[in-house]
């Protein structure tokens, strides 16, 4: 892999391993702001203490979608940091501080990840593309884009359609090198690049029509969480029945 993060990034992927979410933490090393994407509430306090030690300010917690298999950690955060903002695509029917669209930059110091509307999963999923000198470096795709895959098209506004076509034009057509950072995988995995994804990726290197066939085929069980979580993400991962702590 040819492609690296902008010099005075500072960067960490962190994981939640019941949902096998990732969670990543980008900040600017000369401001200290920073911004976490899809944090997760069970990981909230783990993620506030990396941030902690780190030095630094943490003043947006973004979510590339509305979340099935888990919720989301922006509605705690802002409980616990005064400082963060939540974000969310405008599309997605959610609730946050900051709704999005393409074209949007979220800034954080010297830096903006910049926002690409990738539907089919969610009609609010977006990927985030951190650039380098005008040059995409690396995109964070959600469920989108997974390793290998691709995030599922049986519910929540799932368009197997919609989603080979933004995969395809918004991110398989950055540079070959762009390192692509999923919202999931659940064999170890942890990034993957535009052109190893145009070679080897088992769905969405087939044609349009084949990849609908496959997504309409893979009868797969609902996500465990799905009841808790959508209705909680809709709201900024926010009960509006507190649960009660085992």
């Amino acid at each position: 892999m040819s492609s690296s993060f902008p010099i005075g990034l500072i960067f960490r992927q962190l994981f939640e391993r019941n949902s096998s979410t990732y969670t990543y933490m980008l900040a600017d090393d000369e401001s200290k702001e920073a911004v976490l994407i899809d944090p997760v509430l069970e990981t909230v306090d783990r993620d506030i203490q990396v941030i902690k030690e780190l030095g630094l300010t943490l003043i947006y917690g973004v979510n590339t979608h509305v979340h099935a298999d888990h919720v989301t950690g922006t509605g705690e955060l802002k409980k616990k940091v005064s400082s963060c903002r939540s974000v969310i695509s405008r599309h997605s029917g959610a609730s946050a501080d900051l709704l999005t669209v393409e074209g949007d930059c979220i800034k954080f110091g010297k830096f903006a990840l910049k926002v690409l509307s990738t539907p089919g999963h969610t009609d609010g999923c977006q990927t985030y593309v951190l650039d380098d000198n005008g040059k995409p470096v690396v995109a964070f795709t959600g469920d989108a884009l997974l390793i290998r895959g691709c995030g599922r098209t049986d519910f929540q506004q799932g368009d197997a359609a919609l989603l080979y076509d933004g995969v395809h034009s918004k991110i398989l057509s950055l540079p070959p090198t762009t390192l692509l950072y999923p919202g999931h995988d659940y064999t170890g995995r942890t990034v993957t690049t535009v052109d190893e994804e145009l070679k080897y990726n088992r769905r969405l290197t087939k044609s349009k029509e084949e990849f609908i066939d496959i997504m309409k085929n893979l009868n797969l069980d609902p996500p465990k969480q799905i009841d808790r979580s959508v209705p909680a993400n809709l709201k900024c991962g926010v009960f509006d029945v507190p649960e009660v702590q085992k």
